[in-house]
């Protein structure tokens, strides 16, 4: 009976740190692997499966190419040059701020084939939100994007920053989103310590996989200095550029 009591309590307390982990705001991170491996997500993200979370694709020679936009400096169009010169195609996750200021950018975005997707309206820790506060989130950017273009938003979210728990994405599951993380990415955001182009390239070609969702900041100036040279180089070692669609 003892042993009986002793294997229940374990399996109850298994059940609540459980439980916690799920419930609890997370950072989302991946670790990276040498030789182009292809990373795996901490097993404390689990959950994200039961919810339409994705971070990478199929083991397949094929490069998802997402960036997270928040407003111009003349380097997302730089960006958008080259991306039409490849003729690769993107997502781009915004903001109300870039939809409304640069609404122009933005149309020629969705006519060049690329993707435009939501990340949230105001760049909030999903995680502090209530479901009617993440809802407004979302269907703000909705709305203001199609009064402004006309379009239809697609349905791929990303949390601002990566932070989330289980219920911020259930809530975009149950709006009909999948969210989308990342399984590459690198400290690119901050443009007054913008990293050396040659460091940038390198890591970036030396962590490419299989089936990979890469995450750059298109406000990048290395980005913009060096995305020419990294397609190129994808190209030629066999990759493609898939859209988001081809996740799931």
């Amino acid at each position: 009976m003892k042993r009986r009591t002793k294997i229940v309590s374990a399996f109850l307390i298994l059940l609540s740190l459980y439980v916690n982990v799920r419930a609890e705001a997370c950072g989302y991170y991946i670790m990276r692997k040498k030789d182009h491996e292809r990373p795996v997500t901490d097993a404390c993200f689990s959950f994200m499966k039961d919810h339409n979370a994705f971070y990478i694709g199929k083991d397949d020679k094929v490069i998802y190419l997402t960036f997270d936009a928040g407003y111009e400096n003349g380097n997302i169009e730089r960006i958008a040059d080259t991306l039409k010169k490849h003729n690769a195609k993107a997502a781009f996750f915004v903001l109300d701020n870039i939809v409304r200021r640069n609404t122009d950018l933005i149309v020629r975005l969705s006519e060049d084939g690329h993707l435009i997707c939501n990340h949230t309206s105001r760049h909030k820790d999903c995680t502090k939100l209530s479901k009617e506060e993440f809802e407004k989130e979302i269907n703000s950017l909705e709305s203001a994007y199609k009064e402004l273009t006309g379009k239809t938003l697609e349905k791929y979210f990303r949390p601002p920053e990566g932070r989330f728990d289980e219920k911020t994405l259930s809530y975009a599951d149950e709006l009909g989103y999948k969210t989308v993380f990342w399984s590459f990415a690198y400290a690119d955001w901050d443009n007054n310590k913008q990293p050396d182009r040659g460091y940038a390239k390198k890591l970036i070609l030396d962590n490419t996989h299989n089936g990979e969702v890469i995450l750059l900041h298109p406000t990048s100036k290395t980005n913009a200095d060096i995305l020419d040279e990294l397609l190129n180089e994808w190209e030629r070692a066999g990759y493609r550029f898939g859209s988001l669609e081809e996740l799931g």
